[in-house]
Order: structure tokens, then C-alpha cells, then sequence
């Protein structure tokens, strides 16, 4: 018994002793922990994510009370997300490293675009006029060899010079020149010796003839069909002999002083991450273009292994001649989203992880593919450069800070087709039967008529917006709206096609905002909807019949904004 007292009091003793060795230690990692937690909290606006401030108050745009801007699911910031495998695949996103400077090796890094060697281009004409009876080459890319068929050309001059030829080929012993002269006008139009001959030696005229390509390359556009009728010396297709292809690059004014011809420059492509290119500049334009204040500088890439594609992006490395002048950031203008002034790019924080974050940024000249970058990036940093649109949906369907968050305080109104207006009105008009659909809580009105939005959302051409930047207006908007009109449609729970309707709502806003319908509509508001964060929609009339809440609180909401711009 004594030895069981023993060990208790040895148990209770150490204890006691790690409770004061570890326990207030502990409570100071805590509070430590708590107080760093509550340093580095941001805040933001319910209604506009893109606002972050270190420490609680009211939202500048709209007045509302701040609330605490939680880190997102698996550790990221909440500007951030994350796409699938699959997602980046589907939108075909490709991304860059920023470069176009000096780097402290003193290598200047050179952006620039692969494009065909004019030198080796040519094009297969027809060498005497006629109806294309049969067409050989289907679509442009075709490889073709020289001396392929390539057609089979019906020509009535050349029946009647055949039949020239069998006359003259009667009377050679007596008017050897004549003969002579018709078998000549024969070789012009690209007739052998072989065909020539043989129509002398069968006394038959032939209808239609071939004809053979004079090179070979790739098919880099085809300019006839079937059936075409051709004039003598016309343009049948043009080739590229894609064998050597040029890499174009834009040298900043500032750096031209760096280059050379014949001085050795290494070339790296995204296709081709892991490998490097070796060439030497064979080229420097003497003429400055007057508006990106730059010049074309070319190097020549052999391409025996058709690796090397026109249109793609590479980037080129070249040891500076001279001391380093000033940094110069660029980035490829296909990456960058703009309305009005402003203008953001999306970020990949992480090289191996696939997520995305929103930033502005400040732009300066467009130098040819190029935008240099005044603010908002550096060097080394890597942006998406294809898919840019989906990336922003993505954005916009995740809740995150997107293109379309970010500008819906200042939305720009465009000139556009009267054609383009009457097909927004159609989708309207079904956007207006949806939200009618949902005042009566009437969900399989809601899934009809959510279908029948979406297909008039497809049917709109957008072709018809002629400027880029109305184009890409559309672009950031139709992925949006026809998602969630398919989300609609495909729920059977009225709240989630309520939930789902609010983007709906926000995004075809600012649509009609920016390019405008055919009839006045009201834009209008719940402070209740959504949990009490709000939500807006659009109506015929001016009377209040609120779709989020239908009959519990049927006229719920304020007119915010007339909208007539028709």
C-alpha cells in the first residue's frame, strides 16, 4: 500500500510540473497565434469583393458595414481559386513568364512570335483560264509535293489551241514557223513536251488538263473551290514551306543599341519548355515604327521537324552589348482584359499549382503583340496568356474577384449593330418570362424558360460587334449568362434557380447597360435578398414583384435605375 502511495505522488508531482514548464507557453502561442490571426485579417464588402481593407469600416462604394474576408478552402487567399486539371485543359490556358528586360546576367529577354519565312512562301497559279472541273487539295494545312495533281482545269482556249496544233502539225513541212509558234504558246501554258506530243501523235483534243504543283509546302490558305471559274494567271493557293520559319521580335527604341546582325540569340518556346533554340539575328528593320517606338528584329529557326507553328509565342535571350539601360516589362496583349481605363491580368502565384488570382495593372505602349507594363507587375512573375475569358468566368462563377466584379460600378455603353440590339432583345424578353416565372415560384416554368434563354443567348452573333473592345465585352459576359441559365434549368429547388439567377441578373444588367435593347427597363433591388447581402433584376415595369421572394414578400425592392438607351 505505502509503495502505491509512492508512485501516486511521483504521478501527481510530474504533472504539476509539466503544467508549469509547457502550459503557459502554450497560452502565449495561443494568444500569439490569435494576435497574428487578427493583425493579418482583411476586410471586405458582401456586395463588392474587390474591396480589401486592413481593418473594419464601411464599404467606399456603397456604404455597407466591412465584414471579415475569410481564407479560402485548401489555403488560398480569397482573390484566389482553383481550377481542375480537366478545366485547364477544356479552356486550352496557357500561361508566360513576364519577360522583355534585362536580367542581372545582362541578357536581354526579347519577346516575339513565330511567322512564315516570306523568302520560301509561293503561290500555285493557273496558267491558263478555265472551270475547275475537279479539285484536289480539300483544306488549308494540306502538305503537297511538287509535281502533285492538284486540278483538273476544263479550258475552251485550250481546246481551240489543240485544235491549232493538229492544223499546224499538217502543214509543219509547209509553215515549219507556224508549227512551231502554236506548239510554243502550248509550253507557256505549262504543257510538257510529253502532253504536247502526245495530242500530235493521237489526232484527239483533250477537254480537261491537269494541273501540277510547281513546290512544295503546306497549303497556307486555299483561294478556289470546286466549280470556280479561273482566270489565267490567277491564284489557285497559297504555300509556306514551313522548313524555316522567322521569329519576329519587338526591340524597344531604347535597346536597340544592344543588337546586331549575326550576333547569336537563344529561343525558348511554352510548346517547348525544356529545350532552347539556337540562331543568330539575320535581320534589323532600319525604320522605327512611329507609333510603338520599337523595330523588328528577326532571326531565322530551322523547322525540318515542323515544330515551330506561325502565330506562336517564343522568347528570345541575347547578351547585351552595352551596360544595362533601363528594365523594360512587356507582356503579350492577349493577356490582358481591359473596359475604359481599366485594365487587369490574371497571375499564377504558384508555377505547380493551377490557381489564379485577379490583378490590375497599369499599361503603357502597345509595342507590336505587346503591352509594356508601367504598374501593377514584375518580372519573373507568371501570367495567363490564353483562355483569359474562361479564367475570368471561372472567377466570376467561384464568387471570386473577376473583370466583371471589378467594373460593375462603371459600366461603358457601346455603339452597336441594330441587328446585335433586336438579338439581345429576344434573350430579354425570355430573361423577363424566367424572372416572371420565379415571382409565381413556379420551378418547371423556371427550368422551360431558362432552356429557352439559353438557346437565344447561342443564337447571338457576336461577329456582328465589329471593335475589339465591344468584343470583349461580350466575351466576359456570354460564358456567365449562358451557365447560369443552364444551372437554371437543369435544378428542380426554386432556391437554388433563385441563387443561381442573381449572376444571371448582375451579368445580363450589365449587357443590356452596355450595348443596349429596344425598349426602356428598370433596374431593381433587394437590400434582403440573399441572405441580406441584395440582388438586382430586371423588369418591364415599374411596379416592385420581387423573384427571389415571390408571395412572402412580393413587393419587396426599390427602383434603382431607368435604363434607356434603345
Amino acid at each position: 500500500m505505502k509503495k502505491y502511495i509512492i508512485y501516486i505522488g511521483i504521478l501527481i508531482t510530474g504533472l504539476f510540473l509539466g503544467w508549469l514548464l509547457f502550459g503557459e507557453s502554450s497560452e502565449n502561442k495561443e494568444e500569439h497565434n490569435h494576435t497574428t490571426a487578427e493583425t493579418n485579417k482583411m476586410w471586405t464588402c458582401s456586395m463588392h469583393p474587390q474591396i480589401m481593407q486592413p481593418e473594419p469600416g464601411d464599404c467606399p462604394i456603397c456604404g455597407m458595414d466591412l465584414i471579415p474576408a475569410e481564407v479560402g478552402a485548401e489555403g488560398l487567399d480569397v482573390n484566389q481559386f482553383k481550377l481542375t486539371k480537366n478545366a485547364l485543359a477544356l479552356a486550352n490556358v496557357q500561361t508566360t513568364v513576364i519577360g522583355n528586360t534585362i536580367n542581372t546576367d545582362n541578357i536581354i529577354i526579347v519577346s516575339g512570335k513565330i511567322a512564315e519565312n516570306e523568302k520560301s512562301n509561293a503561290v500555285q497559279v493557273s496558267y491558263f483560264a478555265g472551270r475547275i472541273e475537279r479539285l484536289n487539295v480539300n483544306f488549308t494545312g494540306e502538305k503537297i509535293s511538287k509535281g502533285q495533281l492538284l486540278a483538273t482545269v476544263y479550258s475552251p482556249e485550250l481546246v481551240k489551241a489543240q485544235q491549232e496544233l493538229l492544223t499546224a502539225a499538217s502543214l509543219k513541212e509547209n509553215q515549219p514557223a507556224l508549227y512551231k509558234a502554236v506548239r510554243n504558246k502550248l509550253k507557256l501554258w505549262k504543257l510538257s513536251e510529253k502532253q504536247i506530243n502526245q495530242i500530235e501523235e493521237t489526232g484527239k483534243v483533250k477537254e480537261n488538263f491537269p494541273v501540277y504543283a510547281t513546290v512544295s509546302g503546306t497549303i497556307s490558305e486555299k483561294l478556289v473551290a470546286q466549280g470556280d471559274y479561273v482566270s489565267q494567271g490567277q491564284v489557285l493557293l497559297k504555300i509556306a514551306n514551313l522548313n524555316s520559319v522567322w521569329a519576329n521580335f519587338d526591340v524597344y527604341e531604347n535597346q536597340i543599341s544592344n543588337f546586331k546582325v549575326g550576333q547569336s540569340i537563344i529561343i525558348t518556346s511554352n510548346a517547348y519548355p525544356n529545350e532552347t533554340f539556337k540562331a543568330k539575328i539575320s535581320f534589323i528593320n532600319p525604320v522605327l515604327n512611329s507609333k510603338t517606338r520599337t523595330v523588328t528584329m528577326r532571326a531565322m529557326l530551322v523547322n525540318s521537324d515542323q515544330k515551330f507553328k506561325p502565330a506562336m509565342f517564343v522568347i528570345g535571350k541575347v547578351e547585351a552589348k552595352e551596360n544595362k539601360t533601363e528594365e523594360q516589362v512587356s507582356i503579350p496583349a492577349t493577356a490582358v482584359l481591359w473596359t475604359g481605363k481599366r485594365s487587369v491580368v490574371y497571375v499564377k502565384p504558384e508555377a505547380n499549382k493551377p490557381v489564379f488570382e485577379m490583378r490590375e495593372v497599369v499599361l503603357g505602349e502597345r509595342v507590336g503583340e505587346n503591352y509594356q507594363i508601367k504598374k501593377g507587375l514584375d518580372l519573373g512573375e507568371e501570367i495567363v496568356t490564353n483562355g483569359v475569358f474562361t479564367i475570368d468566368a471561372s472567377a466570376q462563377l467561384q464568387g471570386k474577384k473577376s473583370m466583371m466584379n471589378h467594373m460593375k460600378e462603371i459600366v461603358e455603353s457601346f455603339e452597336v449593330p441594330e441587328k446585335f440590339k433586336e438579338q439581345l432583345q429576344k434573350a430579354y424578353n425570355n430573361y423577363i418570362v424566367l424572372k416572371d416565372a420565379l415571382i409565381k415560384t413556379d420551378a418547371g416554368a423556371a427550368k422551360i424558360n431558362a432552356e429557352n434563354l439559353k438557346r437565344d443567348l447561342e443564337m447571338i452573333d457576336m461577329k456582328l460587334l465589329a471593335s475589339e473592345s465591344t468584343h470583349k465585352e461580350w466575351m466576359m459576359l456570354i460564358p456567365v449568362l449562358k451557365t447560369k441559365s443552364e444551372k437554371i434549368a437543369q435544378a428542380s429547388d426554386v432556391n437554388i434557380q433563385r441563387k443561381h439567377f442573381k449572376v444571371l441578373s448582375e451579368h445580363f444588367i450589365i449587357a443590356v447597360q452596355s450595348f443596349g435593347i429596344k425598349e426602356v427597363t428598370y433596374k431593381q433591388y433587394c437590400p434582403m435578398a440573399d441572405n441580406d447581402k441584395g440582388a438586382y433584376w430586371l423588369s418591364k415595369e415599374k411596379q416592385v414583384l420581387n423573384p427571389y421572394f415571390g408571395d412572402m414578400m412580393l413587393k419587396c425592392g426599390e427602383v434603382k435605375e431607368t435604363i434607356n438607351n434603345n
